[in-house]
């Protein structure tokens, strides 16, 4: 069977469709995504095509790769979703807001792509991992967490981050699950009296100075963790690592006394 023609203009797409053995298909993507070495060789376009940003692609370029399958995700990739269907194109769009609907994306992604028994797969392994936090983490103290999804102005994250900290046992009382980012006041943060300042700053890796979240002129009074915005902000299987790795910040008694 043929692998399809896969343009993806979501870093998140991209992840998946790479974690699912099918990154061959890649034809095109954005220069926000980082396709592996192997993107696009069943078409022997290797490296795949850069067709622009993920909110602004060049979707002449798009067309000139005669796509199968065009990959969007998330609420502000909608309207793009809308004028690729208007071109034409072929359009597998995935807005997950929470943390199951992100992983029960990965399947979808599989059919997205030809690869419906590697998107299953991946599904399955990915809640067997959150299971497995899931054990780890029960029945001990939860701490209070704030995560820093932008900081000029402070963003508390939303969408599936509320439901990734609790996966990994702490108590996020700052936006509901599936709800959109949204700026804070300082005060509303400090009246939480967190334990926890998680920074993964969008777009910044995890290149920020925890300084300039630990030195802010407010009362609270707890470490901060600068861990990569790709574990948190992309619904891509980087997620998963994303709760292991709060999970281990949170409750490394609990990690240490599995690995010994």
């Amino acid at each position: 069977m043929t692998a399809p023609r896969v343009v993806s203009l979501a870093p998140s797409a991209t992840a998946t469709v790479t974690a699912l053995g099918g990154a061959e298909a890649l034809v095109g993507v954005t220069g926000h995504c980082d396709p592996p070495a192997d993107a696009g060789s069943a078409h022997g376009e290797t490296p795949p095509t850069a067709v622009g940003g993920w909110l602004n692609p060049d979707l002449d370029r798009v067309a000139d790769l005669d796509p199968d399958a065009v990959l969007t995700s998330d609420g502000l990739q909608a309207d793009l979703a809308d004028r690729c269907r208007e071109r034409g194109f072929d359009v597998r769009h995935r807005e997950p807001a929470t943390l199951g609907e992100a992983v029960e994306g990965f399947a979808a992604r599989g059919a997205d792509v030809g690869e419906p028994a590697a998107g299953t797969e991946l599904t399955e392994e990915s809640r067997e991992r959150l299971d497995r936090v899931a054990e780890a983490v029960a029945d001990r103290p939860r701490p209070t967490v704030y995560c820093e999804e932008w900081s000029d102005p402070p963003m508390a994250a939303g969408n599936w981050v509320p439901d990734a900290v609790r996966a990994a046992g702490g108590r996020y009382p700052f936006v509901e699950p599936g709800e959109r980012s949204r700026e804070v006041d300082l005060a509303s943060v400090e009246a939480a009296d967190p334990d926890r300042l998680v920074v993964h700053v969008c777009g910044r890796g995890d290149r920020v100075d925890p300084a300039t979240v630990a030195e802010r002129d407010w009362a609270v009074d707890a470490p901060v963790h600068v861990i990569d915005d790709s574990l948190l902000n992309q619904p891509s299987p980087a997620l998963i690592a994303g709760v292991e790795r709060l999970a281990e910040l949170f409750h490394p008694e609990a990690f240490s006394e599995t690995s010994s």
